[in-house]
């Protein structure tokens, strides 16, 4: 390199910078895009048993064309530090690929999709947005990914669940938002005699929930609907009405609305358990509370004071607000529909 070259970079701040920023962000950036990608692709699953090379891999892949560049994305993921290659057999190298390769860590994997596919875009996008007057949809999620990443919360939202769960009597359930089924799974094996109606507004992820009620054997005792919760018309029957991290689906102007909904459904007496993340949580909530606040459909995170206080003006009696996770605004909220009904 020339003196001269030497001397522009002594006095130029933007290599340095550069280099800063590689080290800081760039880099991880591109690792989480290639674990997401891995991820989505079974890449990470199919690596986890054993070591394959290019050809057995693209065969699981069902990859028939075009296997090198397949070669070069996966050499890409050996530079990352995320494979390894020895004689031609690539496997798991980092210690975070192989714990998301893990089926019982499958939900802090699709947290990560989560991140990477719907967060980043609106940090992303939000100026140009506005300025063109864009929204985000529903179809900017998937439904599936999202009822994944819920799951990171499971053991917080079924110990609230347990709270509110009698082992012996006999209890009709409605989930509002059911997602994947697991927390009707776990209401079932908590109370023998429980039956329920599990509804969700995204046909996906209804049909992925009929068929996980169905593989588990409890499609005599649950029934799942494709269904919008605001237009069930059901006489006054469920004991208990669960929504679990979707009261954001809906527009801040409704909710009191469909809070009065939800307890004009519930036998008098009956009880609504509703979990979700609150305002001023950690920075992933307040950027899922910016993606809501971008989006054509629901709203903002809810505020726990305020939340509470519209569940009263639904017309419900006690409420009585659980913070589950110490030191983060995810919150359990229990309120009581009157023994008299209110019509």
């Amino acid at each position: 390199m020339k003196l001269t070259t030497l001397a522009k970079v002594a006095t130029d701040s933007s290599l340095p910078l550069l280099l800063s920023l590689a080290r800081s962000f760039v880099t991880p950036l591109y690792r989480a895009g290639f674990l997401t990608g891995a991820l989505n692709s079974g890449v990470l699953q199919h690596l986890s048993a054993t070591g394959m090379d290019l050809d057995t891999l693209a065969d699981a892949l069902a990859i028939t064309e075009d296997r090198h560049l397949l070669r070069a994305w996966l050499d890409l993921g050996v530079r990352l530090g995320e494979l390894s290659i020895d004689t031609g057999t690539y496997r798991l190298k980092s210690r975070t690929a192989k714990a998301l390769a893990r089926p019982k860590n499958d939900s802090v994997a699709a947290a990560l999709e989560e991140v990477v596919r719907f967060h980043l875009p609106v940090l992303l996008n939000g100026p140009a947005m506005l300025r063109h007057g864009d929204r985000l949809s529903m179809t900017d999620q998937d439904g599936t990914v999202i009822a994944r990443s819920s799951r990171v919360v499971s053991a917080f939202v079924e110990e609230a669940i347990e709270r509110v769960i009698d082992p012996a009597a006999a209890l009709r359930l409605l989930e509002i938002g059911c997602g994947s089924g697991e927390y009707i799974r776990h209401a079932a094996t908590l109370n023998p005699r429980l039956t329920a109606l599990a509804v969700d507004y995204q046909t996906e992820v209804a049909a992925e929930a009929a068929a996980n009620i169905a593989r588990w054997g409890l499609s005599d005792r649950v029934e799942v609907r494709h269904a919008d919760v605001r237009e069930l018309e059901l006489e006054p029957q469920f004991d208990l009405i669960a929504m679990h991290n979707n009261i954001y689906y809906f527009p801040l102007e409704e909710r009191t609305k469909l809070l009065e909904q939800a307890r004009s459904l519930l036998a008098p007496g009956g009880r609504l358990l509703l979990t979700t993340s609150c305002r001023g949580g950690n920075l992933s909530m307040e950027v899922l509370n910016l993606w809501f606040e971008f989006a054509d459909f629901g709203g903002p995170l809810p505020d726990a004071i305020e939340l509470a206080d519209g569940l009263r003006r639904a017309g419900f009696g006690t409420v009585d607000v659980r913070r589950l996770i110490p030191g983060e605004q995810f919150c359990a909220f229990v309120a009581s529909s009157p023994r008299e009904h209110i019509a």
